[in-house]
């Protein structure tokens, strides 16, 4: 009687382990890793400002047993929700002034190889500049309100929308294009039958960029001339020497950006999936 011998596809067949890839992990192997990080983070916040800090620190009052119920101090009063909501509203408006510009800008450099060796210089040169360097300017032309920090955020939001824009074009396959060029489609159905299909995972990335680009500026863009915002709440619990509540603010600031970026990965990552099925 001849002994059956195993192989390596023998042992895949009897196992759990899918064939194209690891097996799926579960609810708490995925919760834990990232659970022990914040835990351990949470002990080395305290421990520098708790243990290791000298005992007339200021350092003190940024503890966590402090900051944290400065949250719900702050949330009691009203101001936190109100504030997320102004730069919530900043944020939204000004992404949208940036895709406005940035989508048409990338489509016709990418389209135009005269145009594309044209605004190259240009561009490189432009998005280099750190958006807050426009802060002088966008206060004299503006003046003090809303409309400084949405072109700020507009002016940090506006290149990886239109360079993400231009690699897409880039990225057409040029077959398709001189397919719809063989059946005398017009420019205006080659665009909307061919490029924009084409390039939505690349726009839905550059998206999600300018997101994190532009809630990065947004902070300080609110520490000029607003009297409302995440920003300016940062300024006003500084003024006041509460060290606790600037802490408890930058916590906010950390977990609706983590959000927003979370949801605008579900959200495009999930249309994208659409697109290419």
């Amino acid at each position: 009687m001849t002994a059956t011998q195993t192989g390596p596809a023998d042992e895949l067949v009897g196992s759990t382990v899918p064939i194209d890839g690891a097996a799926s992990p579960s609810v708490w192997n995925r919760v834990w890793p990232p659970l022990i990080a914040v835990v351990i983070a949470v002990g080395l916040w305290w421990l520098a400002t708790t243990v290791l800090a000298a005992p007339t620190s200021l350092l003190h009052q940024t503890a966590p047993q402090k900051a944290l119920p400065a949250i719900g101090e702050l949330l009691s009063r009203g101001v936190l929700l109100s504030d997320t909501g102004y730069s919530l509203y900043r944020l939204l408006v000004g992404l949208l002034v940036a895709a406005v510009i940035g989508v048409p800008a990338g489509l016709l450099i990418g389209l135009n190889t005269t145009v594309e060796r044209a605004a190259t210089p240009l561009v490189q040169f432009l998005r280099m500049i750190s958006p807050l360097s426009w802060t002088p300017i966008a206060l004299a032309v503006f003046g003090i309100g809303n409309q400084p920090v949405i072109f700020l955020i507009a002016a940090a939001a506006v290149w990886p929308i239109l360079l993400n824009t231009v690699a897409g074009v880039h990225a057409i396959e040029p077959g398709f294009l001189h397919v719809a060029r063989s059946f005398h489609a017009t420019r205006t159905e080659v665009l909307t039958a061919v490029v924009l299909p084409a390039i939505r995972g690349h726009i839905q990335t550059g998206l999600r960029l300018a997101l994190g680009i532009a809630w990065v500026v947004l902070v300080p863009a609110e520490m000029l001339g607003v009297r409302s915002g995440l920003g300016y709440q940062i300024l006003n619990a500084r003024d006041q020497l509460a060290y606790d509540q600037v802490v408890a603010v930058v916590l906010v600031i950390g977990v609706v950006g983590y959000l927003l970026d979370l949801i605008a990965r579900l959200a495009l990552g999930g249309r994208a999936g659409r697109a290419q099925a």
